[in-house]
C-alpha cells in the first residue's frame, strides 16, 4: 500500500454528535497535510457556520474560507454517491450503530478504506458481515477504539510479561459516569435496544463505556472471539429507557482470566473511568482517557507515569502508506463484540425499584445512591453487583 500518497481525501459520514471531533482531528490532519476533506455525508448538509464553529487554530484557511478546511467540502445524504464523486480513500463512519455494517459495506465495495466507530456492530452477525465483507474488499478498517491507541497499553501488557506485578490474577474495569436524561432523547437510538425490529444494544458497557471493556480485554492480551470462553451479565436500569444505564459483565476466557467490568450513567460522583490489573505483588492501575498509569508492587513506591497517543485516523493513514501497523483491526474486536451480543441475548435490563434512584433536579439526571462504591468495588474484586450484596441487583445471566 506504500504506493498510495498523502493527502489521502476523507469523506465523514455523521459531522454531528460525536462526529464534530472527527471534523475537528480531520481538520488536524489536514493542516498536516495528511488527509484533505472531500465530503460530508449527512441528511441535513452543515452549514458554513457550523463548519466554521471549530476551532482552528493554527489550520489557517488556504483559499479564505472561515471554515479552516479551504474550499468547503462536497455535502451528501447519499452515502455511496458520495464516495464515488470525491473520489475518496478513507471513510470515517460516526453514524447510529445500525447502520455501521452496511455502510461500511457500501464502502468496501469502492475500495474505501475504513475508520469504523466503536461498537463496530450492534450484533455478532452484523459484526462478521462486516468484517468478513470488509476482509474480501481488500481493504483495511480501522475501529474506533481510541484507548487502543494509547502507548500505555503497550506499556502495561510489556510490564505483565516481565513479571513486574507476579502472576496476573484478574482485571477489574470501573466506569462511573453521569448523563442527563436529555441524553437519551439525543437521537431515536439512543438508549434502544432494538428500533424498527433491528438491533441497536446501545447500552452502558457497549457504547459510551465500551473502552473500559475493550481496554480490559486488550490488556488480557484475550481481543479475539476465540479467547471468550464464558460471559455472565447484569443488566440493569434506573432511566426510563429500553438498554442498560447501570450493568457489569464477568468474562472468563479460553485461557482462563476472569475479567470484570462494571459501569454506570448515574453516578453520585462522576469520575474518569479505568482498567486495574490485579498481581500476586502488586497492582497497576490506567485511566485510559487521560493515558495515565499507577504501578504499585512489593518492594517499590507507587510509580505514576502519562503516555502518549496515537490517533488511530492517522495510524490508518501512516499504515496506508507502509510505514505504521493497524493498531485496531476488526477481528482484534471480536472478544468486545461476543460480550456485546451476551448483551444483546441477554434479557431486558431490569428497572430498578423507585426507591433506588433519585432525581437530581439540578442536573436533570437519575442518581443511584451508593453506585460507585460498588462500581470500584466489583474493578476491585472481581464480583457482579449480585455478590457485592447489591440490594437491587439480580441474578446474573451466564453466555457460553
Amino acid at each position: 500500500m506504500s504506493d498510495l500518497e498523502c493527502p489521502f481525501p476523507v469523506v465523514l459520514a455523521g459531522a454531528r454528535g460525536h462526529g464534530r471531533w472527527h471534523l475537528e482531528n480531520i481538520r488536524r490532519l489536514q493542516d498536516k497535510g495528511l488527509v484533505r476533506l472531500a465530503g460530508i455525508c449527512e441528511l441535513t448538509p452543515l452549514t458554513e457556520e457550523e463548519l466554521a464553529g471549530f476551532s482552528a487554530a493554527g489550520s489557517g484557511s488556504r483559499t479564505g474560507s472561515s471554515s479552516g478546511f479551504g474550499e468547503l467540502p462536497e455535502q451528501s445524504a447519499d452515502f455511496g454517491a458520495l464516495l464515488d464523486s470525491t473520489g475518496a480513500a478513507i471513510a470515517v463512519i460516526c453514524t447510529p450503530i445500525p447502520t455501521h455494517t452496511d455502510l461500511a459495506l457500501t464502502a468496501a465495495a469502492r475500495g474505501v478504506h475504513l475508520l469504523l466507530e466503536k461498537p463496530p456492530a450492534p450484533s455478532y452477525a452484523e459484526f462478521r458481515r462486516m468484517a468478513d465483507g470488509v476482509a474480501a474488499a481488500g481493504v483495511v478498517c480501522q475501529i474506533g477504539f481510541q484507548s487502543m491507541g494509547s502507548h500505555a497499553v503497550p506499556a502495561i501488557r510489556e510490564l505483565i510479561a516481565e513479571g513486574a506485578i507476579g502472576r496476573v490474577d484478574g482485571i477489574g474495569g470501573a466506569g462511573a459516569w453521569g448523563r442527563a436524561e436529555e441524553y437519551y432523547r439525543r437521537a431515536p437510538w439512543a438508549g434502544r435496544r432494538r428500533l424498527n425490529g433491528a438491533d441497536v444494544v446501545d447500552g452502558v458497557l457497549t457504547n459510551p463505556l465500551a473502552h473500559a471493556v475493550a481496554t480490559a480485554l486488550a490488556l488480557d492480551g484475550a481481543t479475539r472471539a476465540e479467547d471468550v470462553a464464558g460471559i455472565e451479565t447484569e443488566l440493569l436500569r434506573a432511566n426510563d429507557i429500553e438498554s442498560d444505564d447501570t450493568s457489569c459483565v464477568r468474562v472468563t476466557t479460553a485461557g482462563g482470566s476472569r475479567i470484570t467490568v462494571a459501569a454506570t450513567l448515574c453516578a453520585e460522583h462522576p469520575d474518569e473511568p479505568y482498567v486495574l490489573v490485579h498481581g500476586t505483588e502488586g497492582r497497576i492501575t490506567f485511566w485510559y482517557k487521560q493515558d495515565r498509569v499507577l504501578v504499585q508492587r512489593s518492594g517499590h513506591g507507587p510509580q505514576e507515569l502519562t503516555y502518549g497517543r496515537t490517533d488511530l485516523l492517522e495510524n490508518l493513514v501512516e499504515h496506508l502508506g507502509g510505514r505504521a501497523g493497524l493498531l485496531v483491526a476488526p477481528d482484534e474486536t471480536g472478544a468486545f463484540m461476543k460480550v456485546v451480543e451476551a448483551i444483546r441475548q441477554a434479557p431486558d435490563p431490569r428497572a430498578l425499584p423507585d426507591e433506588a434512584w433519585y432525581l437530581d433536579a439540578d442536573e436533570n439526571r437519575r442518581i443511584v445512591p451508593g453506585v460507585d462504591g460498588l462500581v470500584a468495588a466489583a474493578a476491585d474484586t472481581l464480583a457482579l453487583y449480585s455478590e457485592l450484596g447489591a440490594s437491587w441487583a439480580l441474578s446474573k445471566e451466564v453466555s457460553t
